[in-house]
Parts: C-alpha cells; structure tokens; sequence
C-alpha cells in the first residue's frame, strides 16, 4: 500500500468510527465527522504539534472543536493518535460514565483543551488562548512558548453572537497564530442555512481585520488543506480564517447535505451502503486495521523529542519558578503577604479595595492579567505603574487587557485563557451586565477553568442609573450555578482575603463588589478564615446565648452591625454574622453551620441583603431583603426607601422574635 492509499484508508477509517458510534448510541452528530475527515487526518498527522505520551505540554498546538457536536471526529483523532481512549471507549459514545460525552470536555477527558457544546463559546475561547500564548511568548521567549491555536467552527458558531464580539476582538488585537477554519457546509438542523443565514462571512471577517482565504471545494484535498494551514500559520500580524465548502455526509448517496446528516444517526442500510462505497468491511464496525493505527500512532509520538527539549529549556530558564507559577495559575510562594490591610473606620467601595489588592501582587502572581468591559476605572480592573502596558499588537505581552463592551467575548476570552495557561485572568463589568456573560461563566464552573469574573455595582446602592442597572436577582442566578464560588466580601479587608481565596482556590470565583463606600469593621483584618468558610460570627451577643442572629452580606453588614447596637441597647442579645459566601459555608460542614448560626440551639435568624430573598430560606428564618426592581434615586436614599436602614432591620428582628414567642 503506497503512502497516499494508507493515508485515505485512515481518512476513511474516520469516517467509519464517525458513522459506528453514533449509530451505536443511536444518538449523535455524523455528518460533520465525515464531511471533515480530511482535515482532521491533515492536522493531527502533518501539521499539529503535540506528544500523545503527554497531552497536557504546555508548549503543544491547541485544538478547538467550537462545533462541539461533532465530538466524535476529536475522539476518533484522540483514539487514532494514542491520546487516552480506547476502541471500548468509542464504542461507549454518549454513555452514563464514559470519557466520549456529547460534548468535548476538557479534564473529562485527556487531550481535550476545551469544554464546548454551546455555539460560538470556542471562538471566544480561542481568542483567549491566543491572548495567553502571545504574552507568554512576549515575556519568556519562544524557547518557552511557540504554538498555534487551531478553531475548527460552524455556521451556527458564526450566526451566535458572542462569535461577533470575539472576533472583533481577536482582528483589533491583532492575535497571530490563531488560525480558524469554518466549516461551510450549507445545513443546519431546519435546513439549508440559506433559510436565515445569507452573511458574507469572508467580508465580514475581513471587516474585522483577519487574513480571510477561501478555498472552496478542498474538503477532500489533503494536499491543499496543509498549504491553506501553514499558509495561515505564517500570518503572524492577524488572526487567520479559512473558508472551507465541505458537504455534509460525504459520501453517504441518502444523507449527503441533507439536515438529517446534521444531528441524526444513519441507520444500518445507509452505514453498510456508505462502508462500500469507502472500501470498508461492512460487517465490521469500530474497523482500525492495525497499518492505520500506526500510521496515527506514530504522528503521535513525533512531538515527544519536542517536548523532551522544551522541559529542558524550562528548567534552565532564569525565570523558572515565574514560569511555573504562570502555568499552574498560582502566585509564588508566599504571594498573599503582599496584599493590603484595611484599617479600621476607613470607608471605601469594595471596587476600590480589590484595585489596591490587584496591584499590590503584580509581581508576586506573575500570571495576574486584568481587564473590563469598558469598565476597568469603574470595576478596579485598572493597573498601575509605569511599566504596566496595555495588550495590544505592538505591545504583546501587556498585562491590562481592555475586552470593550463585550462582556460575552470577554468572558468566553478569558476561560480560553485559563484553559491555556501561563495566566489569571480577572475581568470586570457591572454585575448586571453578568447576564451577559453567564454562558462562558456556566461552562467555566462545568469546566473548573481559573478564572476571577469581578462583578462591582453589586445592589441597588448604584442609585441613579436605576433598575436596568439595578442588580436583583443575579446573586440568587450566580449562587445556583455549581462549583462557581461567589463572594460578596462586607468591606475592604474581606475583599483581600476574597481575593486571596480567588487566587488560591481551583476553579472560578466571582467577586461581588460594591459602588459606594463601605466601612472597614472591626474585626475583619483578622477573618481570613472565616471568610474562607463562607461565614463567621463578627459580632457576638452580650451576656450569653444570643436572641437573635443577623446574617447580613457586602454592603448590609455594617447595617447589621449598626443594628445590633440598638438590639443590644434594648436587653436584645444579638449576634453578627457576615456570610460572604454561601458555596464556602455549604462546604464547611454541618457542625460549622449550627456553631454559627445557632441553629441547634432554634435562635431565630434574619437575614439582611439588599437582593431577591429566593433561597435564603435555607439559612434564614425571615428576609430584609427586595423582591422587586429598583428605582432610580441616590443610592443611600433607594436603599433607605427599600428597608435597609438600621432601624429597619431592628424593627424586623424584633418582629422576628415577636412570631416566634407567640
């Protein structure tokens, strides 16, 4: 068999796992696979560079399979090349348990660089791995990174908006190195895309300032498939895409372009007919001979030398640990000594506060990137110093990212540069405008990605921009997302140890942040541990047992405090609590919970936040709290007006008390 034969059979083994595991799982996305065979085989065998013995280099190519549905294609390629997964696994395609879901999931699964499903996520993730690889470049060298990152994406990816807001991003910026393919198939699940999608998509990326090539009907051609790749990879000013005619299904005779070879399985007559017209054994299914296996094994093994080199390199580097610190995401030893302390009395917003902690460690998080949705002044993204650059083309490794309005990109932007490495990415907006995000920040809780989401305006203490501006409900939204850990720290010294939690803690943390000034309180500078448990007694009752407990959180603790002056001035004994974080408290433990609380002992408990009450239920026994929009106002007048006074929560404690006597 000459080289070119092998080749094609391997193309067309693809296409045979393609039709067999879905057809298996009587579930999944075969036309796509089939369509792109080709291309992946061009990748993983001539053009990637990556070591199948160890998936998670941080100097290899990255792959981005944005049109996550097509899965099956990256765990054929993932198989094929020796990455992790076996036949067994392929044959558990979309199984409870298996390493093959629907979707691509990273960590899931070995050689997966990113969680995507959901449309147009992997362009903004790809923006951000691109971000990430240039500034590492820029500060270390390319002895210590040197690689591409590859998109392969759909119609539906470029109809979805976030597509819009990242590459406008990626074109502004200038982001080489980032080459995209979309796929140009015509079909969608309605039917031909032409039914809602008429775009110049090659315009409307060159609009945008990427180097655009369109090839046409090459989706067979392996040999112009790798000139159009390393052509784009030489473009080292701006991002690549190349526009690429394929046809779904090929070369199924019944399901070729056809909606039904988008999303649903072929059935065993059109898989046999297909299989003959490949030259496949038809009553074989999973067929690998083993002269394809190793051709695809040994392009996974032609990165080891590469890589073996580059840990070399590393080690000698002088910036060693630096390097370290940026790949793990983590500050160097010792960082968070450097982080301020509040004093006492002090008032300022918490947006404030996580300015001053961001930049007293620049040099201790040597990965420490901040940037905002037009916002970085207001959201205390801003960085200081006379050496601090903006990340712009002819300043590559700039450390202040400015994201524009474009909350979605610049949230899907920074998870792809978690998922990269070499960062720590914190980006700031309005916590209103989180709805604009929550997307990217659902999948990077699924994914675990190290992220800092830094949410400030955080209650309807903005004031006068009123209730479109007005936060309600997202707290109660962002709190029911698992593993995202949300903080609203009450003043200024819980804003450090937040930030400190954020750095330290796997996975992402949103920070919820105050406009308005808020006091520094006694006894917080101290509460590093109590914040990291999500909640802690800062005020105690006097003289025993407390009669009461208010819980308060960000900006109605101090209210809370004030409160409790007046109770305990009028024989109330009350106690404190500040619960910064109800995922931290949820995981301190049911003992830590009733010791705070009180509980145990039936003390009625009041909570005070100036947010929806939806789900304090669970802590609380009654709720200051707004089950309403906000109103445009002065702040403290809006928050005098909806109960969050002093006088207001001494008068629901005591009402509290009152029901629970009778």
């Amino acid at each position: 068999m000459s080289e070119s034969e092998l080749e094609q059979l391997g193309i067309n083994v693809i296409r045979g796992l393609a039709m067999d595991a879905p057809q298996k799982a009587n579930s999944g996305h075969v036309g796509t696979a089939m369509a792109l065979a080709p291309l992946a085989h061009v990748l993983w065998t001539r053009v990637m560079n990556y070591d199948a013995g160890e998936p998670e280099w941080p100097d290899r190519d990255r792959f981005i399979l944005s049109c996550g549905h097509a899965s099956i294609l990256l765990y054929s390629m993932l198989h094929l090349s020796g990455i992790e997964l076996t036949i067994d696994d392929l044959k558990a395609f979309r199984q409870f348990g298996s390493k093959t879901p629907g979707h691509p999931e990273i960590h899931h699964t070995q050689g997966i660089d990113v969680t995507t499903g959901p449309l147009g996520q992997g362009v903004g993730n790809g923006t951000g791995m691109a971000i990430a690889e240039r500034m590492m470049r820029a500060r270390f060298g390319p002895d210590i990174n040197d690689h591409y990152t590859f998109v392969l994406c759909s119609d539906g990816d470029l109809q979805e908006g976030i597509s819009h807001e990242a590459a406008s991003l990626a074109g502004h910026l200038g982001l080489g190195r980032l080459v995209m393919v979309y796929d140009d198939n015509h079909i969608s699940i309605d039917g031909p895309t032409e039914l809602s999608f008429t775009d110049d998509s090659a315009q409307r990326f060159e609009a945008y300032g990427w180097d655009v090539a369109q090839i046409g009907e090459a989706a067979n051609d392996t040999e112009v498939l790798e000139t159009s790749l390393r052509r784009a990879m030489s473009v080292e000013d701006k991002p690549s895409l190349i526009v690429l005619r394929s046809h779904i299904g090929w070369p199924s005779p019944n399901k070729v372009d056809t909606p039904a070879a988008h999303g649903e399985v072929f059935g065993e007559d059109e898989v046999r007919i297909t299989k003959e017209l490949l030259g496949l054994p038809t009553d074989k299914q999973f067929y690998v001979p083993s002269e394809v296996l190793e051709m695809y094994r040994a392009a996974g093994r032609r990165g080891t030398e590469k890589r073996k080199a580059w840990t070399a390199r590393k080690e000698a580097h002088a910036a060693s640990d630096e390097i370290e610190a940026c790949l793990a995401g983590r500050g160097l030893t010792g960082w968070h000594t450097k982080l301020p302390a509040f004093e006492t009395g002090k008032k300022l917003a918490t947006r404030v506060a996580i300015n001053d902690c961001i930049n007293s460690v620049l040099d201790t998080v040597p990965g420490l990137v901040a940037g905002g949705a037009d916002l970085t002044g207001n959201t205390g993204t801003k960085l200081k110093g006379n050496d601090i650059k903006a990340q712009t083309a002819d300043t590559p490794g700039g450390r202040q990212i400015y994201f524009g309005i474009r909350e979605h990109g610049m949230a899907a932007a920074m998870v792809g540069m978690a998922y990269h490495g070499g960062t720590v990415p914190i980006g700031g907006t309005f916590f209103v405008f989180s709805d604009y995000m929550r997307p990217a920040v659902r999948l990077a809780a699924l994914s675990g990605a190290h992220v800092i989401f830094n949410w400030t305006h955080d209650s309807v203490g903005l004031g006068e921009d009123g209730p479109t501006h007005q936060p309600v409900e997202q707290l109660a939204a962002m709190r029911a997302m698992p593993q995202l850990n949300v903080i609203r720290p009450a003043d200024a010294n819980e804003t450090a140890h937040a930030f400190r939690i954020a750095v330290d803690l796997d996975g992402p943390t949103g920070l919820v942040l105050s406009r308005q000034g808020l006091p520094v309180l006694e006894g917080t500078a101290d509460a590093f541990d109590g914040v990291a448990k999500g909640a802690y007694v800062l005020r105690e009752a006097t003289g025993g047992a407390p009669d009461v407990v208010l819980v308060g959180t960000g900006s109605e603790v101090n209210i809370c405090v004030d409160a409790r002056e007046q109770l305990e001035a009028g024989g109330v004994k009350t106690r404190v609590v500040s619960m910064p974080s109800w995922n931290l408290f949820e995981g301190a433990g049911s003992n830590y919970q009733e010791q705070v609380l009180g509980r145990a002992a039936g003390t009625p408990v009041l909570s005070v936040e100036a947010a929806t009450s939806f789900g304090w239920a669970k802590w609380a026994d009654a709720h200051v709290a707004i089950d309403h929009f906000g109103a445009s106002a002065p702040g403290e007048t809006v928050l005098k007006e909806f109960g969050f006074t002093p006088e207001n929560v001494v008068d629901q404690a005591r009402r509290l008390l009152s029901n629970q006597r009778s």
